[in-house]
């Protein structure tokens, strides 16, 4: 029985059917990380804002959610929920489940983000004569983003991992087409590899990007204002 086939390895490497599955698997990481991100920020701005109904509500969001693992929280939506008269489709699902789950965890970063702001400025800014959303835009927003950048980015990295779980509700994602490829082809080893390439190439991409952004934001702070004294 022959273990490896190299012709069925690079014959997979640009297969269109996988290509397309990649490409939806970067859409549902951009549209988990849009939504995640902007139920992140509500969730910390609830916890931040001194309202101990709102906080009480957005810490219990993010123990349960960041508590249970996030297979079961898909099995829940796609199957469970149903039960009670809420349906979802597998893509709605998948983008409902995962956007929850990571924005618990992008919530934290958003509020390590804002509190990182020394409180002194934000009083100065309101003595100034700015009001609360002039002072969160202004003055808070701009100087937490150079510490919410780096772990945002780093979400984003295990974000495009994480949509392979998807596949487990059907989802058809890169390793879901991989999963359906393997059972046409019998090339387990040489699709499963062809699928970490993948997963590694994405990943080193957004690697580019995230050095990109962490550039831009961090200028006039750390090292780069140390130089140029």
């Amino acid at each position: 029985m022959q273990i490896w086939r190299w012709d069925g390895f690079f014959d997979s490497l640009l297969n269109p059917y996988l290509l397309e599955g990649a490409i939806i698997s970067i859409c549902l990481t951009i549209g988990s990380l849009v939504i995640g991100l902007l139920i992140g920020i509500g969730i910390a701005l609830m916890r931040l804002s001194g309202k101990r109904a709102l906080s009480s509500i957005a810490a219990f969001y993010c123990w349960f959610f960041r508590g249970t693992p996030l297979l079961v929280q898909l099995l829940i939506i796609y199957t469970g929920l149903p039960l009670i008269g809420l349906r979802f489709d597998v893509w709605e699902a998948a983008l409902v489940g995962i956007s929850l789950n990571e924005g618990a965890y992008l919530s934290e970063i958003v509020r390590a983000g804002i509190l990182s702001v020394a409180k002194g400025q934000r009083e100065a800014a309101g003595a100034l004569g700015l009001h609360r959303v002039q002072v969160f835009r202004l003055v808070v927003w701009p100087q937490a983003l150079r510490v919410i950048i780096p772990p945002l980015g780093n979400s984003v990295n295990g974000l495009l991992k994480t949509t392979s779980v998807a596949s487990v509700i059907s989802v058809d994602e890169l390793l879901r087409r991989t999963q359906l490829l393997i059972q046409e082809r019998f090339l387990v080893l040489e699709l499963f590899l062809v699928a970490a390439l993948y997963y590694l190439l994405m990943t080193t991409a957004w690697d580019f990007v995230q050095r990109r952004l962490e550039k831009r934001y961090g200028r006039g702070y750390g090292t780069e204002a140390a130089d140029r004294r």
